[in-house]
């Protein structure tokens, strides 16, 4: 299992193909606004003149669909299956970017099996040279599939909030990214924050705790980027409620100005 949560290489293909830039988002435990993030950060990315995919792998508990208000006739499992082709999947979104969905409540995809190892590879792998970011919304957690999702990228994105459960989750998250990936490096955004500065101080605190703790297999531990903090707003609900992108709804709101600045800095950092 171990070679299988390995990070990609990064060794150049002998073809000259332009690939996607890969980023995984995840994290700790649920409820934490992930999936929305993921939405609004592709529009944010778009808006910058990317070709943006989101690639949900969320398997069996997806809801992507649902924040973009979106009714897929064909997802994921229809393309596994041999029942549509991969192109077919690949929807529109709002925000101009594009989706590929998984189904919801499909129990057969909640393990990581080689089938569903080898079709999510085989997916991935065919849409990396379409697009300039593809953006890989893995479930919550340490599942072997959530794993795997993210192995798949060349960079993690992992999102949390100041509940201390939600820190103690994301650090477990940072641990397990270490040892079976060898992860040097993981961005960090903070969403739902009070105040302003307490994103960047909760990634500090959390980086001690990292570098006392956690070690990684090359003897060092990994290093947080701090990508930005996402104010707690009331615009938010108001925009998972009525299933639209913040950005499109409230673009002038402080959690859609703190998404912005978060795709600012991931672009400058690329």
């Amino acid at each position: 299992m171990m070679e299988l949560m390995t990070a990609p290489e990064t060794t150049p293909s002998a073809t000259t193909t332009r690939l996607a830039r890969t980023v995984a988002i995840t994290s700790g435990k649920g409820g934490v606004g992930k999936t929305f993030f993921s939405a609004n950060l592709a529009a944010a990315l778009t808006r910058q003149g990317l070709k943006v995919l989101v690639l949900d792998a969320d398997l069996g508990l997806a809801n992507l669909d649902v924040v973009l208000n979106l009714y897929p006739k064909i997802t994921l499992h229809d393309v596994f299956t041999g029942k549509a082709e991969l192109e077919e999947a690949i929807l529109p979104a709002p925000g101009g970017f594009h989706v590929l969905l998984a189904g919801s409540g499909l129990v057969e995809y909640s393990r990581l099996t080689p089938e569903v190892r080898d079709q999510l590879m085989r997916i991935f792998e065919a849409v990396k040279p379409r697009f300039d970011v593809v953006l890989i919304d893995t479930g919550a957690g340490i599942s072997d599939v959530v794993l795997y999702a993210v192995s798949m990228a060349h960079e993690v994105i992992v999102v949390a909030t100041p509940e201390p459960t939600s820190m103690t989750d994301a650090y477990a998250t940072i641990k397990v990214l270490s040892a079976q990936q060898n992860r040097e490096q993981l961005h960090l955004v903070v969403n739902q924050v009070t105040r302003s500065g307490d994103g960047r101080a909760i990634c500090n605190q959390l980086q001690q705790v990292v570098e006392r703790f956690v070690q990684g297999p090359n003897g060092t531990s990994p290093k947080l980027s701090f990508l930005g903090d996402i104010p707690l707003d009331s615009s938010v609900r108001e925009a998972v409620q009525k299933r639209q992108l913040l950005l499109e709804l409230h673009p002038g709101s402080a959690a859609a100005q703190g998404v912005v600045q978060v795709a600012t800095r991931l672009q400058a950092r690329g």
